[in-house]
């Protein structure tokens, strides 16, 4: 299922539309996971400002559950899973949290240089974990991550061309702790929004689903 550009409408409009969509399918999306482990002690994030999140041409939401999901130590259930790609190549794997104390909760394994080096394998090595929360500044309506350098690797098993992920597995470590992720499938199709750009002066963007 792609995000077609509607007739009148300009590119940057509808890439502008793509987090909207993200957030959309976020928020009523249901993934299931058994939460383990408390949730009282705080993450230490450092501090940033505020900027502009480069334009989103492709987002994909998984079905399926989180057998693991673990945010500093900390074990969480996921709500949502998905993937997305912008404008400058950034590809980035997002998990809305189950959170009692933060409906806003989500936290992204975030890298370049993506390889599918397999029809059914797409690698990601990461080198940033990005937290947005409820008491995040807004751009634009849109909370603006909290970006932490990481050092890491994803793995997406499935075959992309038939929007079927069997597996994503996520491991990154940073001065706070580790991150991991194990989600599978529940064999749904994925949902896909996407927009094709040609960057000014170079080729378009190549996305897994290339």
């Amino acid at each position: 299922m792609f995000l077609r550009q509607i007739p009148g409408q300009s590119a940057t409009a509808g890439r502008r539309l793509l987090p909207l969509v993200a957030l959309t399918l976020f928020a009523t999306a249901s993934v299931a996971a058994p939460v383990r482990g408390s949730l009282s002690r705080p993450l230490v994030l450092a501090s940033d400002e505020p900027k502009p999140e480069p334009d989103t041409i492709v987002f994909a939401l998984m079905s399926g559950k989180c057998p693991t999901l673990k945010v500093a130590g900390r074990d969480f259930e996921c709500r949502a899973v998905g993937f997305f790609q912008t404008e400058e190549g950034r590809a980035n794997f997002t998990i809305a949290l189950n959170d009692p104390t933060d409906a806003s909760h989500i936290v992204t394994f975030s890298g370049n240089h993506g390889v599918r080096s397999q029809d059914n394998l797409y690698e990601l090595p990461i080198d940033e974990m990005q937290f947005k929360s409820s008491d995040r500044p807004k751009l634009d309506g849109l909370p603006v991550p909290l970006i932490e350098g990481s050092t890491g690797n994803c793995k997406l098993i499935g075959s992309l061309a038939s929007q079927q992920v069997s597996s994503i597995s996520c491991s990154a470590t940073n001065k706070n702790g580790k991150y991991e992720l194990q989600f599978e499938s529940d064999g749904t199709p994925m949902v896909l929004r996407r927009i094709r750009r040609t960057r000014a002066g170079g080729p378009p963007v190549m996305t897994p689903f290339d």
